[in-house]
């Protein structure tokens, strides 16, 4: 065998060794572009970090403008019937066309949050109620008053979106401790509204307190860029790259990995569609979402604003009352418009509030141990005995005491309702359903706080239990 044959047979032999060595890699870069992710699977490999804590602090932040908007009724209240001389059933009309603005804003705007995303409705609705509240400062009529306070509920509707937002970032086994502890945003706004009140009410007058109020607002506008539009609303909208990035955003805010291979989730044409809170699947838990809604709406609400009613007119049955509270809202020769609160009375209503946050930790360990489903059932029967309760003639920190209580039982039993509602539908549908269960809630806001009384029986109905679920992403119809 001569040299050149012998060459040719070395390079040859050399070539085979070297396609064999190649192989194993090719076939490990094949098996690796084979594999695939959902963002449900990226949400739970990513796990908690640094984005979810900036995510909780932006995102919480939203729950003060809400509290805010809401509590400014019941500070502003005394202050509008005695500039307009305003009989109850205005001063009542006022509450009812916020939450009127809300309810109808509130099926538009999960409509368009699972049509458009999410981002544009709660950023929108930062800016539109910020922009109708500081117009309320300036309002010339009681007419002017309250249509703009509905636009300012419309705007509000739009920000209580965000609570769909921020759930579909969390893994699942944080949700449960995460979302509650965003109470402490909603007790702040009610605070902060109330100490405005206070120190501004008297001094300058309830018109530069709703100017000051929307500063939280302008500065969350502000801070609202470091919040991305949902991976989930962009799966479901076939915008996988988008998604893809705002994943490996968070990926690398938080020092974390994606999954291996390649994200994969069919879009979906089906988005914001009503027929699928209706379908076979969800209808029974539709209509119980809703009426549980109702419940917890009416029950919330009953408790602040009729608080702030009765401190105002002086209606408790108190047995150690101050001087204070022995001038009457009626009289045999009319009514009188003028009783503003008193220091007592914004320290009732700022102890009341405290109520929101000292109850959490037992709220998380009903959501991780008996589930979402008991969770309601049980805090609904007791916010029915505590408003029975009140009707008990007692001392003023007999009162504070009951009321204290029943704020932090029925604002337990709001977070449960919020969670279950964004954890049991799917992607194509959540924002919707959040919208419509809200708009059900402004209308028991609307109207009086017994009927918590039949409110839990419908809880133990609901057909699924959703603690530790993984979020739907996709729905089928059956």
């Amino acid at each position: 065998m001569d040299d050149s044959m012998k060459t040719q047979l070395v390079s040859a032999i050399h070539l085979q060794e070297v396609e064999l060595q190649e192989k194993p890699a090719d076939n490990e870069q094949d098996t690796k572009t084979c594999q695939t992710y959902t963002v449900e699977e990226a949400v739970e490999t990513i796990g908690f970090g640094r984005f979810h804590i900036l995510l909780f602090v932006i995102m919480g932040s939203s729950n003060i403008v809400e509290a805010m908007e809401i509590m400014l009724l019941a500070v502003v209240s005394p202050e509008i019937r005695c500039e307009w001389h305003l009989d109850d059933w205005q001063v009542a009309l006022v509450s009812t066309m916020v939450f009127l603005g809300f309810m109808v804003c509130g099926v538009l705007g999960g409509y368009i949050a699972d049509r458009y995303g999410r981002w544009k409705v709660v950023f929108g609705g930062f800016v539109w109620s910020a922009y109708f509240s500081l117009l309320t400062s300036f309002a010339p009529s009681y007419g002017w008053f309250i249509f703009l306070r509905s636009m300012v509920g419309c705007g509000v509707a739009g920000v209580s979106q965000g609570f769909v937002l921020k759930t579909e970032f969390i893994p699942a086994k944080y949700r449960a401790y995460l979302l509650p502890l965003a109470t402490i945003f909603w007790m702040t706004g009610s605070m902060l509204i109330i100490v405005l009140g206070m120190l501004v009410v008297p001094t300058l007058g309830w018109r530069w307190m709703i100017r000051i109020s929307v500063t939280p607002s302008v500065i969350l506008i502000f801070l609202f860029k470091f919040i991305p539009e949902s991976a989930r609303y962009n799966v479901s909208a076939g915008n996988i790259e988008a998604a893809v990035k705002t994943l490996q955003w968070i990926a690398k805010m938080n020092r974390a990995s994606l999954p291996p291979g390649q994200l994969v989730e069919p879009a979906e044409k089906e988005r914001g569609s009503w027929r699928i809170l209706l379908s076979s699947s969800f209808r029974r838990t539709s209509l119980l979402l809703w009426y549980s809604w109702f419940v917890a709406s009416f029950a919330y609400y009953g408790s602040v604003l009729s608080s702030s009613e009765l401190l105002e007119k002086n209606l408790l049955c108190v047995t150690d009352g101050d001087q204070e509270h022995q001038v009457k809202h009626r009289h045999e020769d009319g009514l009188c418009y003028c009783i503003p609160f008193g220091l007592s009375d914004y320290q009732t209503l700022l102890i009341s509030c405290l109520g929101e946050v000292a109850l959490v930790p037992i709220n998380i360990c009903l959501l991780n141990v008996v589930g979402r489903k008991m969770s309601l059932t049980v805090l609904q029967l007791l916010s029915a005995v505590l408003f029975m309760m009140v009707n008990i003639c007692t001392t003023m920190f007999g009162f504070t005491v009951l009321l204290f209580l029943l704020r932090s039982l029925v604002s337990m039993n709001f977070n449960v309702v919020y969670i279950y509602t964004a954890e049991v539908y799917p992607t194509v549908a959540r924002s919707l359903g959040m919208g419509f269960c809200t708009s059900f809630s402004r209308i028991g806001g609307m109207i009086a706080p017994f009927i918590a009384q039949v409110g839990s029986v419908s809880c133990t109905q609901v057909s699924s239990e959703t603690r530790g679920r993984a979020l739907q992403q996709i729905y089928m119809f059956y």
